[in-house]
């Protein structure tokens, strides 16, 4: 059955869409549980409970953000790639930041024979790309250009910020939430007694319950839209799927073991591919399927 083609500025600008939308779903549901807090208990005790989870979130996040390179580089023990050793791969990644108009990344390999790749930088001046041993020896040329197209798309589409403003914002919902439910321990009823006031209360408890864990699946689903952005900027830079193509399907095939013992689970959404689950199909991925990917890189 033929497929109908699909322009990969399409594809970006739909994953865009997407990812703003559930970006509000995020936002409304802080307001929601905002609202239910207050009604349930002493707005000032509200208010106050907002300015720890604001604190202590962007307290953490603001750190994380602006040494993310650092951070990411250090947790997986890569080395700084040297020019001498790694000739073809300074090359391409020459070559796509011309296409691209990005400046230079740092440019890192990862002891792993995994096949597999990730960036990081709180913006394209202060971005670093890290390729695994397994990838540079695996992957052909126009292949290792298509994940290393991949990962710029990622800086060029600034997604490690957007990430991190995520990251604020489930990192405030999960802190308010155990700060609520811990309060009612301390507390005698709150504002009032009535029905109401119960009402809201058990209200309250539900959503510091669910809501943690709802947006928590949002924010894995922006992982999975950039990963397609990123796919479709990939196409951008080198007019040419089929290298990308090329390495999804060679990293589907790969036998080695699927799971990386050193690599922190905090990291794993910057990666190429899951480096604990290479092919997953449910919502708590941080990727999408790699067959699914591969179908969106053949329409274009």
């Amino acid at each position: 059955m033929e497929h109908t083609r699909i322009d990969f500025r399409d594809q970006i600008a739909s994953n865009k869409r997407k990812s703003a939308f559930l970006m509000i779903i995020i936002f409304a549901v802080i307001i929601l549980f905002g609202y239910v807090i207050s009604m349930a208990l002493d707005p000032g005790y509200f208010f106050f409970i907002m300015i720890i989870a604001i604190v202590f979130s962007i307290f953490y996040v603001v750190f994380s953000y602006y040494n993310s390179d650092k951070i990411s580089i250090a947790s997986v023990r890569a080395k700084p790639a040297s020019r001498e050793h790694y000739k073809d791969y300074y090359r391409l990644v020459e070559g796509l930041t011309i296409a691209s108009g990005l400046p230079m990344p740092k440019l890192y390999v990862m002891p792993s024979m995994q096949i597999n790749a990730f960036a990081s930088g709180r913006d394209p001046k202060h971005s670093v790309v890290c390729v695994t041993e397994g990838a540079l020896q695996n992957l052909e040329r126009r292949e290792l250009e298509g994940v290393l197209a991949h990962e710029l798309g990622h800086i060029g589409n600034y997604d490690i910020r957007y990430m991190t403003l995520v990251a604020v914002m489930v990192g405030m919902i999960a802190i308010i939430s155990e700060i609520f439910l811990r309060s009612l321990w301390f507390s005698s009823g709150g504002k009032g007694e009535g029905k109401g006031n119960a009402i809201f209360l058990v209200i309250g408890i539900v959503l510091a319950i669910l809501a943690p864990i709802v947006v928590w699946l949002v924010q894995m689903s922006i992982s999975r839209k950039h990963e397609y952005s990123a796919d479709a900027t990939a196409v951008k830079f080198t007019r040419y799927p089929q290298g990308l193509i090329g390495a999804l399907k060679k990293i589907k095939e790969d036998h080695m073991p699927t799971k990386e013992e050193h690599v922190s689970k905090a990291i794993a959404p910057l990666f190429f591919a899951n480096p604990f689950k290479l092919d997953v199909r449910n919502m708590t991925s941080t990727h999408p399927p790699i067959e699914k990917r591969i179908q969106a890189l053949e329409r274009m």
